[in-house]
């Protein structure tokens, strides 16, 4: 199985997957659906463990958003017992981060009323691409990165394994690919991981 072949495989079993009943819905329901978006039968073996990784990958990410939102629930419960002092700090600390804010704005606007012969002469950061031709975002360990890619039109955010063949770096089928809404709605609970992770230490 080639890799444009798994890309278009995991996009179809996300976009079926997005919209399911997932109390209904079954691996092998899932199989047929792709395999007659694909116009491939997808319950020869190689395929089969394919769109088994997949779901399985779904499952495991939805079933972290939910502890990560039970977690978040109890960190907010324990903010609303903290004492008077401790809040105030905090009011305080937040006064001094939207003055940091108008300030950077500030600065902002002072770059933006610069001549724009100056601004011309700034190049723009040529984004580093992979083998595949997605851009690299970062590098989580040695075989795993962060990259974005278009697939038919529409830009996802993967974060999976790589491997190495003719000297070529490979995305393999070990990871996610999250859709922008997907990934806005990771961002938005960035604050309650970064939270949970605190109180764990």
């Amino acid at each position: 199985m080639d890799i444009q072949t798994k890309v278009e495989i995991e996009k179809t079993v996300l976009e079926i997957l997005e919209d399911a009943d997932m109390n209904d819905m079954t691996e092998y329901k899932v199989r047929n659906m792709a395999g007659k978006k694909l116009g491939l039968n997808l319950s020869e073996p190689v395929y089969k463990k394919f769109v088994r990784g997949i779901i399985e990958n779904l499952l495991s990410s939805k079933n972290d958003d939910d502890e990560e939102e039970g977690q978040a629930q109890q960190a907010t419960a324990e903010d609303e017992d903290e004492k008077p002092s401790t809040k105030q700090q905090k009011q305080e600390h937040a006064q001094a981060e939207k003055q940091e804010d108008e300030e950077e704005e500030e600065d902002e606007e002072e770059e933006e009323e610069k001549p724009a012969k100056k601004q011309r002469k700034e190049k723009p950061k040529q984004a580093t691409r992979d083998d595949n031709g997605d851009i690299v975002i970062c590098k989580l360990s040695g075989r795993r990165s962060v990259t974005i890619q278009n697939f038919r039109g529409q830009k996802l955010v993967s974060i999976r394994e790589f491997f190495i063949k003719d000297g070529k770096e490979l995305p393999s089928s070990k990871g996610i690919s999250l859709t922008l809404e997907q990934w806005e709605a990771f961002k938005r609970g960035v604050p309650a991981i970064e939270e949970a992770i605190e109180q764990l230490k």
